[in-house]
């Protein structure tokens, strides 16, 4: 892989995190695929910045459960509490 400064690293990963916010707002999209994508870019965050993956889980991941939370589970009813 190409190796990228902190500067196109971030933007990569500004990209990668928009689409799957993106994916999330879109509810035909399945849900098994919204894991798959943030699997992707939580991969491409420990290649690009290894060592910083609790500043990535509090930016990143954290704004993704609360898409979900929000965008997600409220439609699907009970079935995401189970």
């Amino acid at each position: 892989m190409m190796k990228t400064d902190g500067r196109e690293g971030m933007r990569e990963l500004q990209r990668m995190a928009f689409r799957v916010c993106c994916l999330i707002f879109d509810a035909d999209y399945p849900e098994i695929d919204i894991v798959l994508e943030r699997r992707r870019i939580r991969e491409r965050a420990e290649e690009l910045f290894p060592g910083q993956m609790d500043l990535y889980d509090m930016i990143y991941e954290s704004r993704f459960d609360r898409l979900i939370e929000q965008f997600r589970r409220e439609d699907e009813g009970e079935d995401w509490e189970s």
